[in-house]
C-alpha cells in the first residue's frame, strides 16, 4: 500500500505545480491587463486549492506509512544526524503544510476581495509564496538534502 500511495503522491505533485503555475499566470495576466475576474478565474483558484488539499491528504497517508518516518520516530537521536531522514521527517512536512496553509488563506482572501484587481493581486502574491516554498521542499533529483526521481514508479 505504501508504494501505491507514494506513486500517487509523486504523480499528483505535478498537478499541484501545474495548477499553481497556471493560477499564477492567470492572476498576473488579469492584474496587468485589468481583466475582469471571471468564472474561469474563480474555478482556477478553487481547483488549485482543491488539488493542493488532495495532495496534502496523500502526503499525510505517505508520511504515516513511510519507513523513513517510522525510523525517525523510533531512533530520533541517530535520525537527526542523517540529512535525508531529517528532510522528510521535518523540513518537507513543515514546508508543505505551510504552503498548503498559504494556498488556503490566499484562496479565501482572493474570494473575499471586493474588486477584480485586488482578487488577481491577492491570488498572485499568495500563490507565488506557496509555489516558492513548495519548490524548496520538493525532493528534486538534484537536491543536496534528499533526492528522488521526477516520477516514482510502482
Amino acid at each position: 500500500m505504501y508504494q501505491v500511495l507514494l506513486f500517487f503522491h509523486s504523480i499528483f505533485r505535478w498537478f499541484v505545480l501545474l495548477s499553481l503555475v497556471y493560477s499564477i499566470y492567470r492572476a498576473f495576466r488579469g492584474y496587468y491587463s485589468s481583466l475582469p475576474f471571471v468564472k474561469a478565474d474563480n474555478l482556477t483558484r478553487h481547483w488549485t486549492a482543491t488539488i493542493a488539499h488532495i495532495q496534502l491528504i496523500l502526503g499525510i497517508l505517505v508520511y504515516s506509512k513511510s519507513p523513513i518516518i517510522l525510523y525517525f520516530f523510533a531512533n530520533k537521536k541517530a535520525a537527526l544526524q542523517h540529512t535525508e531522514t531529517c528532510f522528510f521527517a521535518i523540513v518537507h512536512l513543515v514546508c508543505m503544510l505551510t504552503a498548503i496553509i498559504i494556498i488556503t488563506i490566499g484562496s479565501a482572501l482572493t474570494k473575499r476581495k471586493p474588486t477584480d484587481k485586488e482578487k488577481f493581486k491577492t491570488q498572485f502574491y499568495w500563490y507565488c509564496i506557496a509555489l516558492l516554498i513548495i519548490f524548496i521542499a520538493i525532493p528534486w533529483p538534484f537536491s543536496p538534502l534528499a533526492n528522488r526521481p521526477y516520477i516514482r514508479l510502482l
